[in-house]
Order: C-alpha cells, then sequence, then structure tokens
C-alpha cells in the first residue's frame, strides 16, 4: 500500500539508581518488576522483529542510569532469583483451594517459566550484547542521554556538558558507538542547549509537542534549532494520549489486568480494570481472551487515528512521533507489549511507514529551523515538576552542592594537568545523583515522596562528605568515604572529574 507518511514510536527506558537503596515498596523491586514486566518482553519482540526482517521499528532512548542497572552483575543476579522467585510463588498459588486463585496461579506460573527462560538464555550478560545486536541490524536506533538524567536546563553550564558527555561515552561503552540521538531528560529544553549536543556530535533530540507549538510551528517535521544543525522532533500529543495521558487512555480499559489492585497472599495482580470507579476489592478477575480482543480493538483504533492525523497533514510526507515511558508497555500497562505487536503489525497495512528519529533526519523529515522556547514535557509543559515551590529546597540544596563541588574540584586540581582522582571522580557521581530529575519528580508527583527527598539528601550529604576531607586535606578520610559511598554507588568508573575543571564556554 503506498504509504502515506511515517510514525516514529519513540520508547524512553529509565529508573534510577536503586541497587544497595532499599528494597520494598520502592527500590530494588522497582527495577525487578519492571525488568520483568517490560524489558523482557519489550526485547523478546524487538528480536522476533528482527527474525522478520523489519528494520527501523522504533527508537529506543536507554539511559545510563538503567543501562549500567541492566548491565550489573549484581542485579542480574537479583533479577535471576526475583524471576525464580515469581515462579514458586506461582506454583505455590496452583495449590490454593480458591479455584479462582488456582487459574491465577497457572497464568502466572505460564508467564514467570517464558520469563526465566528468556532471562537464563539471552540476558546472562546483561543487556548491551542484546541492545547493540538490535542497534546494528537497524531494528532500533538508541538515543542517548546525560549521566544520571539530571534536568539540563537547572545545571550550572560545566556540570550540563560534563554529565551529557559522560552519559554518551558510557553509551559507547556499552554499545560500541556513541549515539548522535538525545533523550534529553524530561524533554527539558532551555535555549542554548542545541550548542551543547552540536559539540557532542548529536545531530537530533526530542522535545514536547507545546514546546514545538509555542514556537509557530506544528508537530508534522523535525526543526533545526536556532541554526544549530540539531534537529528537533517534537511529540504529536493528539496521538501520544491516545495511548496514555494523566486522565485517559487505552490502559484504563475495563477489560485489562487492574495494576492498582493486588493480591498480597501471593504477589500478583488477579483483577481487571472493571471500571474506574469500581473498589479494589469488586473488581472482576481478569480473562486474558477478552484482553487480547481488546488489544486488537486498540491497535486499529491507534493506527486509523495515525492515518487520519497523517492524511490532514500539511505536508506532502508527513511525520508522527509518539513518546512514552518504556515501562507502561508491560510493567503499568500488562497488555502493552501485545499492543506493541499488534499497531507494528498493522501499520504497513494502513500505508504507514514505521521509521526511527535518525532515519527521519536522513530521509529529510526536516523542515526549516526553529527558535524554541523553555519547556518539558512535564505538568503544565513548563519546568514547574523540577522547579516549583514544591521542591524549591531540593532544587537550592543541589544548586548550592553543585557550586561546592565544582569549586572543589577545580582547586584541588588548580588548572594544572594531573591524574585522575578517584575522590573527585566519586565527588562527581554523587553530585550527579543529587540532581537527578527522579527526585524532584517523585515529591512533586507525591509518588514515593519520602523515598526521594531520603535518596537526594543522601547523596548530597555523601558528596558534601568528600568535599569536606579534600578541604581538610584528610587523604585517608577521603578514601574511606569512597570505599565505602562505591558499595552503593558504583559504576561509571569513566567519569573523569578533570572534565569539570575545563572552562566553560
Amino acid at each position: 500500500m503506498k504509504s502515506i507518511g511515517s510514525l516514529a514510536l519513540v520508547l524512553h527506558t529509565h529508573l534510577p539508581w536503586l541497587p544497595g537503596h532499599g528494597t520494598w515498596p520502592v527500590g530494588e523491586e522497582w527495577l525487578y518488576q519492571a525488568w520483568s514486566g517490560s524489558y523482557l518482553r519489550l526485547v523478546d519482540l524487538l528480536l522476533a522483529l528482527q527474525a522478520d526482517g523489519r528494520r527501523d521499528v522504533l527508537t529506543l532512548g536507554v539511559t545510563p542510569t538503567i543501562a549500567a542497572m541492566l548491565d550489573d552483575p549484581a542485579c542480574l543476579a537479583a533479577e535471576h532469583t526475583w524471576l525464580a522467585d515469581w515462579q514458586l510463588r506461582a506454583t505455590g498459588m496452583c495449590a490454593d483451594r480458591n479455584a479462582g486463585r488456582r487459574r491465577t496461579g497457572q497464568r502466572e506460573f505460564a508467564e514467570a517459566s517464558r520469563a526465566l527462560a528468556a532471562f537464563e538464555t539471552r540476558w546472562q550478560r546483561g543487556a548491551s550484547p542484546l541492545l547493540r545486536d538490535l542497534s546494528d541490524t537497524r531494528v532500533i536506533e538508541i538515543l542517548g542521554g546525560p549521566l544520571m538524567h539530571p534536568f539540563q536546563p537547572l545545571l550550572q553550564p560545566a556540570t550540563q556538558r560534563a554529565a551529557l558527555a559522560w552519559g554518551l561515552q558510557d553509551a559507547r561503552l556499552r554499545l560500541g558507538q556513541r549515539p548522535v540521538g538525545l533523550w534529553a531528560p524530561e524533554c527539558g529544553y532551555a535555549p542554548g542547549l542545541e550548542s551543547s549536543y552540536a559539540r557532542e556530535g548529536i545531530s537530533h533530540f526530542l522535545v514536547d509537542g507545546p514546546t514545538m507549538r509555542a514556537a509557530g510551528h506544528d508537530t508534522f517535521a523535525g526543526r533545526t534549532v536556532a541554526g544549530s544543525g540539531v534537529v528537533a522532533f517534537a511529540r504529536d500529543l493528539d496521538v501520544t494520549y491516545r495511548v496514555w495521558s494523566p486522565r485517559r487512555g487505552y490502559p484504563g480499559g475495563k477489560w485489562y489486568r487492574d495494576f492498582h489492585t493486588y493480591d498480597h497472599a501471593w504477589g500478583v495482580r488477579p483483577s481487571r480494570v472493571t471500571s474506574r470507579q469500581t473498589p479494589p476489592h469488586q473488581k472482576a478477575p481478569y480473562d486474558p481472551q477478552r484482553a487480547r480482543q481488546a488489544v486488537q480493538a486498540d491497535a486499529a483504533d491507534f493506527v486509523e487515528v495515525v492515518r487520519q492525523r497523517l492524511a490532514a497533514a500539511p505536508t506532502a510526507r508527513p511525520l508522527v512521533v509518539a513518546a512514552y515511558d518504556t515501562e507502561l508497555f508491560g510493567h503499568w500497562w500488562h497488555e502493552g507489549p501485545q499492543w506493541l505487536a499488534e499497531v507494528v503489525r498493522l501499520l504497513p497495512e494502513a500505508g504507514i511507514a514505521t521509521t526511527t528519529l535518525h532515519r527521519a533526519v536522513r530521509d529529510g523529515l526536516v523542515a526549516g529551523n526553529a527558535d524554541l522556547p523553555a519547556g518539558s514535557w512535564g505538568s503544565g509543559k513548563d519546568w514547574r515538576v523540577w522547579d516549583g515551590v514544591q521542591v524549591q529546597d531540593l532544587r537550592h540544596a543541589s544548586a548550592d552542592l553543585e557550586s561546592q563541588v565544582v569549586e572543589a574540584i577545580r582547586d584541588s586540581l588548580d588548572g594544572t594537568p594531573s591524574q585522575r582522582d578517584p575522590v573527585l571522580d566519586q565527588m562527581a557521581r554523587e553530585l550527579l545523583l543529587t540532581c537527578s530529575s527522579d527526585w524532584a519528580f517523585m515529591v512533586t508527583k507525591d509518588s514515593a515522596a519520602d523515598y526521594a527527598r531520603r535518596r537526594a539528601q543522601e547523596h548530597r550529604q555523601r558528596a558534601l562528605a568528600l568535599v569536606q576531607a579534600v578541604r581538610s586535606g584528610d587523604a585517608r578520610q577521603a578514601a574511606h568515604l569512597v570505599a565505602e559511598q562505591r558499595v552503593q554507588d558504583r559504576g561509571f568508573g569513566h567519569v573523569d572529574a578533570r572534565l569539570l575543571e575545563r572552562p566553560s564556554g
């Protein structure tokens, strides 16, 4: 069928650094649930599409933080244990006296067994070999990101540029090449960031639709930003919100498995949504067959929405960009991977080509220049989630820490060439962990806010302790602190604090 335009599906894969920082209800368990519910199933889908010869299926943002956890030997061992425990819990549920629970247990046992087999077959060396193969065969494009996922517009220029450089270096170490596309954390943008991107070899990045529209442009093509040569693509919210928005979307359909209803005896979710008004104890049992029918109907609806959107576009070669968190597909929305597979199957029949953002640049789906205003994909499409009244204390504390750390590093180096210093390197890591955008998001949205505040404070105190040890000349104490901190905040051995010493201009 003749193509009427292109769809770029973009998935953003990210969780904050979790190992060693608690387990339940927020902590490492969050990683293992997302791993089993989303990451395993998404990779299975992409490998099946690879075997079918599909190319340019979607664009996958993988932050350095999640990449490190999915490669970490301790996390891999813990995920293996988590999957085995899931299978064991399901085995016990199969012997429950209640017939409905037994059926749920049988279904859970089948899913756990498939997940365990996939993990043991493909994941024992971590995620990077899998992602590299999918990228090398052009099934997907992988977007990079700055280290620790900071909200870039709120960083000092030197810290912003160092975090970006370290993040792209991390991707090169894992995937064999530096990404040329960027997922800007939270789609956060401030005028001037494009210059930093250009210096690091970034050719394109993502902003939210309202950011592009505020500049007077539609979202049917990329735009070079402020004459930099770097292209910004914008989310099409009319299409994106058909799947998920703060108030509506397919996952809330009555036949889908309900995320919030939990059987604490066996650790599974046995119910369907039923309705948004139904109390948890009155939710109807989950029916996989009816859920599959809902998947087919919603996938067909989505493809039709995209087709109509492209048909109404004012350009001859229109592009629609739909972007979501990867964790929506499987973890939050159990049927999400099935829906995604059905959408990918239906798109060619509707005359819609799948593309990656990199392929869109190569194919010339770029229309002129744009001078973008500041924006994000958060509430209000501005910076309030990360710089609002509720998080001013976090904002000021991290800004103060940033000044102290950068000053301490520069004073220690004193502008002279030197060897790397593990104390200064760890100080830089703890700074970026403090600046992670996750903490402010969780506080503003009142989602495990206490955990987020505790994490931000812990990393700030660790960085300040190193600053104090360095300024007092206590090398023994500094070395002890580094050894202690690296037990929990490990990884990212390529972080070289000397990058922060360089002039920011």
